[in-house]
């Protein structure tokens, strides 16, 4: 009996390549940063050991995004002193 063979896809090519991910769109954003502003997000890239500003950027916006959403929602937030005492955290929305 002979066996029957198919050429691979380009497809199937690109899935047997060790390196090879699922490509997704993405979009560039260019912006200015006043240099305070690029201070601050060079410590936040430090302090949250990010590998890059995007990934900083993209942590910001989600958590961001998230105290929206709780607000919204009607939620509030309380921040807490060393000593227990709790008050609102107004946030600038």
């Amino acid at each position: 009996m002979k066996a029957m063979t198919f050429p691979p896809t380009p497809a199937a090519e690109a899935n047997d390549r060790p390196d090879s991910k699922l490509k997704t769109s993405k979009n560039r954003v260019q912006f200015d940063l006043a240099p305070r502003s690029m201070d601050r997000l060079n410590v936040l890239k430090l302090k949250t050991e990010a590998a890059s500003y995007a990934e900083v950027v993209k942590n910001a916006l989600r958590l961001y995004e998230a105290l929206i959403e709780e607000t919204e929602s009607g939620k509030q937030f309380f921040v807490q002193d060393r000593n227990g005492a709790m008050s609102p955290y107004r946030l600038f929305l």
